[in-house]
């Protein structure tokens, strides 16, 4: 098939929309479809089957403001989107946004199969602008992309399930939706990684993830304070982000100071290793492709209930979960697990049993297998 994948958003692989849109296309690729990119990356002018369009213009304040969260939004082209279109197959879309809304609408005038993905939580959009806890916002987003985007496409894929039922207890109806992980690469596995010498004595924790108000990383830290191993608990908080400052005031109250840094995707996954657990505290989260990659690794895994978060449903027992927001629950559940080794261990190997059903391959099969069913189905009508 000759298959055209629409990204608002692509740039470098630093956030989950990127990676997932990457990992299609290659995977894709490698199966013998000839895949065409539809984006707003200038450098990319001139690549062989790549369609690049403008970058929306928000003016002087909004365009630094957007440039400083790390995104690059694309602005729909008329002409340069049917050149891509011309003789394709297959449309599939990552975001609803200009350029997804723009390619959905286009397709369904030419009777091409559409697909789209669903990689944003309404609360991703208005926690920038510090409204995610107005409820009547937050369910006019929801209803404003079905209206405007989902209604025009012939499936969607959801990461989780979680995220179908956020989407349709707000839209009151049920989609033709296919419910894939975005899966985790088969460079994250389990293996044996030492801990720097600097931090042989110590008991790792690590997170991982945009320094972000939505994704909680204060009350990790806030909860190692209360910890009574705080003296040896070594935390690591890998990524970046418009909260560094204030996390690093915040964590003056530690005896060990945190290591922050950035690290690459290979990495990250030896620290994963050696760490001695991973704690996820994001309030809002419609998969979490970190969390995801601790479970493939066999690591003991602490994540929030936040009823924004799909995390909570991948947990191993009720024994790692913590009240989200609430410091203490989360000190408590992390000093339960450092006193009791023998129930680390048993969990870990509970977390490596949930662990095949992540596997990229196998996920990036079943997004083949959504596309060719709703493609030749479509056909057949």
């Amino acid at each position: 098939m000759t298959i055209a994948i629409i990204c608002d958003v692509l740039g470098e692989e630093n956030n989950g929309t990127t990676i997932a849109a990457m990992t299609l296309i290659r995977y894709l690729k490698a199966q013998g479809h000839t895949v065409r990119i539809v984006c707003a990356d200038q450098d990319k002018k001139g690549m062989e089957d790549v369609f690049v369009v403008p970058n929306l213009n928000f003016g002087k304040l909004l365009n630094r403001y957007v440039a400083k969260v790390g995104v690059s939004l694309a602005k729909a082209d008329k002409a340069i989107l049917n050149a891509a279109l011309e003789g394709v197959d297959h449309v599939h879309v990552m975001l609803p946004f200009s350029l997804g809304t723009a390619t959905a609408k286009l397709a369904k005038e030419k009777n091409i199969p559409i697909t789209a993905g669903f990689h944003m939580q309404a609360e991703n959009f208005t926690s920038y602008l510090g409204l995610a806890w107005l409820q009547p916002l937050n369910h006019a987003v929801y209803k404003h992309i079905y209206r405007n985007f989902y209604r025009y496409v012939d499936a969607i894929h959801y990461p989780t399930q979680f995220i179908k039922d956020v989407f349709e207890s707000h839209i009151k109806r049920s989609t033709r939706g296919y419910v894939i992980s975005n899966g985790v690469h088969a460079y994250v596995q389990r293996r044996e990684s030492e801990k720097p010498l600097p931090l042989k004595d110590k008991f790792v924790i690590l997170t991982t993830g945009r320094y972000a108000h939505e994704k909680a990383q204060h009350v990790l830290i806030k909860a190692v304070a209360l910890s009574k191993y705080k003296d040896r608990i070594q935390l690591i908080l890998g990524g970046q982000g418009h909260k560094e400052k204030y996390y690093k005031r915040l964590a003056k109250s530690l005896p060990i100071p945190p290591i922050m840094q950035l690290y690459s995707r290979t990495e990250i996954i030896d620290v994963l290793n050696y760490a001695d657990m991973y704690v996820h505290p994001a309030e809002m989260e419609l998969e979490g492709i970190s969390c995801l990659e601790a479970i493939v690794c066999g690591k003991l895994t602490i994540v929030s209930d936040s009823p924004l978060s799909a995390t909570q449903q991948f947990a191993a027992s009720e024994k790692c979960i913590f009240r989200h927001g609430d410091p203490k629950s989360l000190a408590l559940a992390i000093d339960y697990f450092i006193e009791r080794p023998e129930e680390r261990r048993r969990h870990e190997q509970l977390y490596l049993e949930k662990s095949c059903r992540f596997e990229q391959t196998t996920c990036m099969q079943q997004m083949e297998a959504m596309m060719k069913e709703v493609c030749y189905g479509k056909k057949d009508t």
